[in-house]
């Protein structure tokens, strides 16, 4: 299949929408039924909670949109990054790039959601061991996007990806200029 959906990039469209529809849905289980919002905090697991929070900036509670132009202008500012990632991912051919850019797709989409909704981002994962909280509270969009940043900065380092334009023609000690 050749042009703009080849199978590799409706592949990361899918996994993209798969991950913002699981993000959306545990979303509203989690101020839904479970009613976090008013609970505040689930023990489950030694080394794992949930609890409420309302993150209203970026990663690491940077730019904080405590009013109406920086909530929209970080909605406009997500946007962006993820249409910049969309285009990313419909120029790349490699399926192993395209899981990568699909899942910091699907996260930001989720994410921008819930700050063109409500105004935050609904976080509620809390990992930690004993007292120590190796990160903030986060989401699954927020998981996602790490991976993604994961797998594309491990590419980027540690594959070495056979160039598609070499033939093999090359006389051996020469190079191609790309």
């Amino acid at each position: 299949m050749s042009g703009l959906f080849t199978r590799n990039r409706l592949i990361g469209l899918a996994i993209a929408a798969f991950v913002a529809v699981v993000d959306q849905a545990v979303k509203m289980y989690v101020i839904g039924p479970l009613d976090l919002r008013r609970v505040g905090h689930i023990d489950l697991l030694p080394f794992f909670d949930l609890t409420y929070t309302e993150n209203k900036g970026i990663s690491l509670g940077m730019l904080q949109a405590n009013d109406m132009e920086t909530r929209w202008l970080l909605v406009l500012l997500t946007a962006v990054i993820a249409l910049v990632v969309l285009v990313w991912m419909m120029r790349e051919k490699l399926l192993g790039e395209i899981v990568g850019l699909a899942l910091i797709l699907g996260g930001a989409i989720g994410n921008i959601r819930d700050r063109f909704e409500l105004g935050y981002v609904i976080d509620y994962a809390d990992f930690h061991i004993g007292g120590f909280r190796p990160f903030l509270i986060f989401n699954i969009a927020d998981a996602a996007i790490t991976i993604g940043v994961v797998i594309i900065l491990a590419r980027s380092l540690l594959v070495r990806d056979k160039d598609e334009t070499d033939t093999g023609d090359t006389p051996r000690g020469e190079t191609q200029d790309a």
